[in-house]
């Protein structure tokens, strides 16, 4: 007679029901989750100026306003030249449309296909409706649209750092007080390890995204390409998605300057530039200052992009990634969820930081 386990069936059920739980606050609520994940990334990358200012007997209130001054002053410099940009991209691409059709239309002519062939071709690509109704214009422009729709939430946004930041100081001395206990250091010493891995991560990664997309911005600019900010936005954003992200905005690069320069050698040299500047931050910069902290399986980096991106739209494929590297520092330093952290890796045997 075989033993059962009458929690057995409770425990399942009740795990059901907390992962449908948080599935629907996640999408119920993400009006004010999408800025507070947002105003923890942002208070995470100007938290060390912040303890630089407060180290050097500056009050917390004065260091506060010039943290928040900066931030206002980056972020209406930025909204400035993506909305021109914007318009701007929505004004002269349509000329590339066009463009492209005739290119599609001399090679159809080359090939020598039937009319029949031809309709067939046409209407499984719907090249026509896709360019000239403007859907391809629309779909990128579209992806600055959800970002810039931020804006709305700024205010909020800005609430939540001035919280964050206000109180990274003291989530130490209520940590030891709430856990008085012999194993008091344990958890502190855990707790210190986790705010500097995630602080660690969130702004390094987002300096050096930025610093790349300054450097290809900059060589966009000089090599005479058009969009050359947009497609310096379009990499920072999209290094936060690990290879798919820079993958995607390489090849949108590659189609505009084909469309823009009459040889082909010239796109070729700058996509190959493009890619060895990638190649260099991913795979030379970025592990000597992560280590194994970013260090992801390529199948839950692609589960964690679709569950997110329909959590979240477009921001929640954005987020993805930095979600998933914080979860897995956080596993990484409690003994119970360890194995779980390591089972997220890909390279099992690299050592973190």
């Amino acid at each position: 007679m075989k033993d059962t386990n009458p929690n057995k069936f409770l425990n399942v059920v009740a795990a059901l029901f907390l992962i449908g739980f948080s599935f629907f606050v996640l999408k119920e609520l993400q009006s004010i989750l999408i800025p507070f994940f947002l105003a923890i990334i942002i208070s995470f990358v100007f938290l060390p100026l912040y303890n630089l200012l407060v180290s050097k007997k500056v009050p917390a209130a004065i260091s506060l306003i010039i943290v928040l001054l900066l931030i206002l002053i980056i972020s209406n410099i930025s909204s400035i030249f993506i909305f021109t940009s914007i318009n701007t991209f929505s004004n002269e691409f349509p000329k590339y449309e066009i463009k492209f059709l005739r290119i599609y239309e001399d090679i159809i002519t080359k090939f020598n296909l039937s009319e029949a062939q031809v309709t067939s071709l046409n209407h499984s690509f719907d090249i026509k409706a896709l360019l000239m109704e403007g859907k391809l214009t629309s779909t990128i422009t579209g992806v600055f649209s959800s970002i810039t729709s931020l804006m709305g939430n700024y205010i909020l946004i800005m609430f939540y750092i001035i919280f964050i930041l206000s109180e990274s100081k003291s989530i130490q001395n209520r940590i030891a007080i709430a856990f008085p206990s012999k194993n008091q250091d344990n958890i502190t010493q855990t707790m210190k390890n986790i705010f500097s891995s995630v602080k660690t991560y969130i702004a390094g990664k987002t300096l050096l995204s930025f610093l790349q997309a300054v450097v290809i911005g900059l060589f966009l600019w000089i090599c005479g390409v058009d969009f050359y900010f947009i497609w310096a936005f379009m990499f920072f954003i999209s290094d936060f998605i690990p290879n798919i992200g820079s993958l995607v905005v390489s090849v949108f690069v590659a189609i505009s300057m084909l469309l823009q320069f009459d040889s082909i050698l010239t796109p070729v040299i700058i996509l190959a530039v493009l890619i060895l500047i990638q190649n260099l931050k991913g795979n030379i910069l970025e592990p000597k200052i992560f280590g194994a902290k970013f260090n992801l399986s390529p199948l839950l980096l692609l589960l964690s992009l679709i569950f997110w991106g329909y959590i979240w739209g477009i921001i929640g494929m954005i987020l993805s990634v930095p979600i998933m590297i914080i979860i897995k520092i956080i596993m990484m330093n409690f003994d119970q969820t360890k194995p779980y952290a390591i089972l997220m890796s890909y390279d099992a045997t690299a050592k973190a930081k």
